[in-house]
This record gives structure tokens, C-alpha cells and sequence, in this order.
């Protein structure tokens, strides 16, 4: 491969990269927008049982609307905490490895790190979604059970960035 047509990228792993990774899964992927839209639902189901209560003739009933409450605080924890925890415990299984280097190319992606190496090639990963901070490739499968982190501050310049995008916009579909 020519220089380039490739992107070098090193980085150390963060929480928050794993928390956006999964945040854009989510948003990516059908069984992750069911997911926030039966969380969604549920709230707004739940919002309308609180006005009903807090609106009743005798007034409001307290333990209906503790209850209410108790499930809007439930159903919030659920969309945002869930991705945090899960990304900490991501975070816990690849903070060891130290630091990432990601080459990427026209052939595919190539992962080292302290005691690993990994290469994905184009049909393994067919998708990508882009954050202000990251490029998330998704494997073709429904529910993209494989992501690739590609965190933009791991880029030696930022005209790095912009080539890495038309990598992947050349060998992946943006979601």
C-alpha cells in the first residue's frame, strides 16, 4: 500500500470512547432504536398516568405518583446509564492493552496494541457511523455485534481526520 492511502491513528483507550462507541451503536442499529423507542414510549406512557393522577378530582394521589416518578427515574436510568456502565466495563477489558495503533486503508483495518493485533477487512466491517469525537465500523449484522473504536484526536494531524473519512466512505456505507 501507498502512504498515502492509508491512516495512522495511535491512541489510549477512554471511557468516553467506549460510552460514544455504544451510544452510536445504539443509534445505528435497528435493535438499538427499538430499544430507545420502547424507552420512549414507556415514558410518555408514564408521563400521562402523572398528569392523570396529578389531575385527579380529589387531587393527586400520592402513592400513584410516587410510583410514577420511581418509573420515569427508572426509565431514564435505562437510556442513560445503561451505555456508561457498559462502557466502563468495555473500558476495564481493553485499558490494559495501553496504547492503539490503528492503520487503516483501502485493504481494511489493522488494530495493534500491547499484546494483540487485528485485521479487519471491508466486508467485515460495512458500516460506519461518525460523533464529534469518533468513527464507529459495525459489522453488516442487524445488530452489529462487532464495532471498531477509531477515536478522531488519535489522528498526527488533523487533515489525517478527513482523509480517514474518505477511507471509509470509499469501503463503508455511513449510517
Amino acid at each position: 500500500m501507498q502512504e498515502t492511502s492509508t491512516v495512522e491513528l495511535a491512541y489510549v483507550p477512554t471511557t468516553a470512547d467506549a460510552t460514544g462507541a455504544l451510544r452510536a451503536r445504539m443509534r445505528a442499529t435497528p435493535a438499538g432504536r427499538l430499544q430507545s423507542g420502547i424507552i420512549l414510549a414507556s415514558a410518555i406512557v408514564v408521563l400521562g398516568a402523572l398528569v392523570v393522577t396529578l389531575t385527579l378530582p380529589k387531587g393527586p394521589h400520592l402513592g400513584l405518583t410516587v410510583l410514577c416518578l420511581a418509573a420515569l427515574a427508572l426509565l431514564i436510568g435505562l437510556h442513560v446509564l445503561v451505555p456508561a456502565l457498559q462502557a466502563r466495563q468495555v473500558h476495564r477489558m481493553v485499558a490494559p492493552q495501553g496504547e492503539f495503533r490503528a492503520v487503516v486503508g483501502e485493504a481494511g483495518v489493522r488494530l495493534t496494541s500491547q499484546d494483540s493485533e487485528t485485521t479487519f477487512r471491508w466486508p467485515m466491517i460495512t458500516r460506519y457511523a461518525e460523533t464529534d469525537t469518533l468513527f464507529v465500523l459495525m459489522t453488516p449484522d442487524k445488530h452489529s455485534v462487532g464495532i471498531v473504536v477509531l477515536p478522531k484526536r488519535g489522528a498526527a494531524i488533523p487533515p489525517d481526520v478527513d482523509r480517514l473519512r474518505a477511507i471509509l466512505d470509499r469501503n463503508a456505507t455511513r449510517v
